[in-house]
């Protein structure tokens, strides 16, 4: 797990890199057209299948999940990496404020003011993160990133109810993938497409092959490990992301940021604890690449 948010950070990296060359658009079809093919070479050798079920919960899961793929590759080309990076792992809490509207509209009895705290929490870290980090003319794509967190929380409803349908992880993400090169390719007929150079070719390439080789570590590791385990560790990728940008792009290190950030991670790691006690716990995860 520790191994896959690295990568996850590392090809945030090479996207906002890349984001200098290609649209957001173009990013996410490469992304799915390097994902979708390794994943269909490794079916094809192990002898699986890509025949499904259930093609329509596929299609709202890739929506979804390319939504919030797009939002956020956005954000990481026009904020501080660690700034978008944070705001991508708000999934967490977004699923909290989910089960805690859930409630209400059920009309339960006792809402779980722990659930309340934990919100409040992760709010608060955003407000925090946000202030210090962006300018005026930022606060837009700052909305963006935070958006891209609560797609991300929709597309992980998804793939827990393809769990309990029997998908397995790699026909999950293999359609996801083909998710991406469809609203890509949608979005390049609009944008037309860039010229390629050799750098963007190579990030193109290092952005489709780090997020898929992260997603299959971190599929098996919440296949064998613990999920609460798990999910503190994926938090692990805004460390990466910060010392990324704090050394590579200059961005700002300041109190209010580093206290923004602990209280997320911290929001996030118990939101993840209520909804594992409320709820039986699936393979599947709030990955940053959902």
């Amino acid at each position: 797990m520790a191994l896959s948010t690295f990568l996850f950070a590392t090809m945030s990296l090479c996207v906002k890199y890349a984001s200098a060359y290609y649209t957001a658009g173009e990013i996410v079809f490469y992304r799915g057209m390097i994902g979708a093919l390794v994943l269909w070479f490794m079916v094809r050798r192990r002898g699986g299948t890509l025949r499904t079920p259930v093609p329509g919960m596929h299609f709202w899961r890739s929506l979804s999940g390319v939504a919030a793929l797009c939002t956020w590759f956005h954000a990481i080309g026009n904020l501080p990496l660690a700034t978008a990076v944070t705001l991508n792992y708000m999934s967490s809490v977004w699923m909290a404020l989910f089960l805690l509207g859930g409630a209400i509209l059920m009309g339960g009895s006792r809402i779980d003011s722990r659930l309340i705290a934990t919100v409040l929490t992760g709010f608060a870290g955003v407000a925090l993160v946000l202030r210090p980090t962006i300018e005026q003319d930022q606060l837009w794509y700052g909305l963006v990133g935070l958006l891209s967190g609560m797609l991300s929380a929709t597309a992980y409803l998804q793939v827990t109810a393809l769990g309990r349908c029997g998908e397995p992880e790699y026909r999950v993400v293999f359609y996801f993938s083909l998710g991406g090169m469809v609203a890509g390719a949608l979005t390049m007929l609009y944008t037309g497409i860039s010229a390629h150079t050799p750098t963007g070719l190579a990030l193109l390439l290092a952005v489709g092959l780090l997020a898929t080789v992260a997603q299959l570590l971190m599929t098996r590791a919440y296949a064998t490990g613990k999920t609460l385990v798990n999910a503190s560790l994926q938090y692990l990728g805004i460390v990466y992301s910060f010392l990324y940008g704090a050394f590579l792009f200059d961005d700002p290190v300041t109190w209010m940021a580093l206290l923004g950030m602990v209280l997320i991670v911290l929001a996030g790691v118990a939101a993840t604890f209520l909804r594992t006690r409320a709820a039986p716990s699936t393979s599947a995860s709030t990955t940053t690449d959902t």
